[in-house]
């Protein structure tokens, strides 16, 4: 069995224009949601055994602040082939995720991470389903769990969503 949780980073800050999208910071709002998501995430099972990071700031600090309420923080690989990758490429990094791993936390971005969770997910919660389909927002956290014993056979449709939270559901 592997389980995967996505997670799309939080609110990110649009204050200084000029700044590369690349290095944008989390807003006041990202701030606050990304600890509740991680509250959340703490008390998952399984919990994550390693961490694929987008090397953007807004996703860089969005793990920072998730994974300071998690126990044990899991290790973390950030990749800048993450920064604003397609389902495709985001399903590519995943089956070369290590099979010791049966647990991973992607943290990414829309439209990337949305797309690829209505692309693994076959069936599940039923209105967990309706609203991921209808917006993953920012902060947003999808559980999909395969039913392998390796990364490289999961395919399209082949998860099932066990949850979806958003910040605001958790308030």
């Amino acid at each position: 069995m592997k389980t995967l949780y996505l997670l799309r980073h939080a609110k990110s800050s649009w204050s200084q224009p000029r700044l590369a999208d690349h290095d944008r910071p989390l807003a006041a709002r990202g701030l606050a949601a990304a600890p509740t998501i991680g509250d959340y995430l703490n008390s998952c099972q399984p919990a994550p055994q390693f961490v694929l990071c987008s090397t953007a700031l807004r996703t860089r600090q969005t793990w920072d602040l998730v994974g300071r309420q998690l126990d044990p923080s899991p290790p973390v690989t950030y990749d800048r082939d993450c920064y604003h990758a397609s389902a495709d490429e985001l399903l590519g990094r995943l089956r070369n995720t290590a099979e010791s791993i049966d647990t991973l936390l992607l943290v990414g971005h829309n439209p990337g991470m949305a797309d690829l969770a209505e692309c693994l997910t076959g069936s599940g919660s039923e209105p967990d389903l309706r609203r991921m389909l209808v917006k993953f927002p920012t902060a947003a956290l999808a559980c999909i769990r395969f039913d392998t014993d390796t990364w490289r056979t999961v395919m399209p449709g082949s998860g099932v969503l066990v949850s979806f939270v958003r910040p605001r559901d958790l308030n």
